[in-house]
């Protein structure tokens, strides 16, 4: 029977971190946190699990990620952020796989909590991710932000799981606009470093086509008032993204 590590990395999770870690405790055979010096109570929950804490300074994170895969001691992972925890039948999913692993990864969907609301439509649900797989197999993707598990290999083949990721996102519509501008600079820069351009009908047609698609081609408006502020948002930090990348392309070009 094969054995699983738990790999989370955590920065101020106090929040959430012990519903996460105690959806692993009964799945996996050890639990690696790495985290990147928490100023709150992050490591004292942690401590009380017993998993093998590891401080890293930030490196980004892809990098934070892929450096937490090396500290793991088996080669089959189950990764999870600190704001995320695995459904009971999730749970029992990947505990199942200890005796019959097939695949070389396998896929399981992200349910989002917003707000006290599980979100059901727009793009937040089915929101399909990669977070159980052989380390030797695949490897975490991207380019400063919207990090994702890749095999490495077209030959490889994932298989997908009963149960949800159940995600704990923002708490309150403050902390929802903070990291839309946050996350949008982030991707800005990206952008600019991988020499992406921002016409101005970028600017214009792309947040329109992202409110439209999500709130009413993936029925964001399902979920009511705050189905709209999430497909707000979605625009918005469309509208951002490109609003900054053109703005790092002014300043190289000045």
């Amino acid at each position: 029977m094969l054995k699983l590590s738990g790999v989370i990395i955590t920065f101020n999770e106090e929040r959430n971190i012990e519903k996460c870690l105690q959806s692993l405790v009964d799945v996996v055979d050890e639990i690696v946190v790495v985290d990147s010096f928490s100023t709150d109570n992050t490591k004292a929950i942690c401590e009380r699990f017993n998993v093998k804490f590891i401080e890293q300074k930030f490196l980004g994170y892809v990098e934070q990620k892929n450096f937490a895969l090396t500290q793991a001691a088996y080669d089959h992972i189950v990764s999870l952020d600190g704001d995320e925890a695995l459904s009971e039948t999730l749970q029992k999913s990947i505990i199942e796989l200890k005796s019959n692993w097939k695949f070389d990864g396998y896929y399981a969907n992200r349910f989002n909590n917003f707000c006290g609301q599980w979100i059901k439509h727009s793009d937040w649900y089915p929101n399909k991710k990669l977070r159980v797989f052989d380390r030797q197999k695949a490897q975490w993707t991207g380019h400063k932000i919207h990090e994702t598990v890749s095999l490495n290999s077209e030959a490889s083949k994932a298989g997908k799981l009963k149960g949800d990721i159940l995600h704990y996102t923002y708490q309150s519509y403050s902390e929802f606009s903070k990291k839309t501008d946050y996350f949008s600079s982030i991707s800005a820069q990206s952008y600019f470093e991988l020499g992406k351009k921002a016409p101005i009908w970028k600017l214009i047609l792309n947040p329109v086509w992202a409110f439209f698609k999500s709130y009413i081609i993936r029925l964001g408006f399902l979920d009511g008032y705050n189905g709209f502020v999430i497909c707000k948002e979605t625009a918005r930090i469309t509208f951002l993204k490109y609003s900054k990348l053109r703005s790092l392309q002014k300043t190289k070009n000045a």
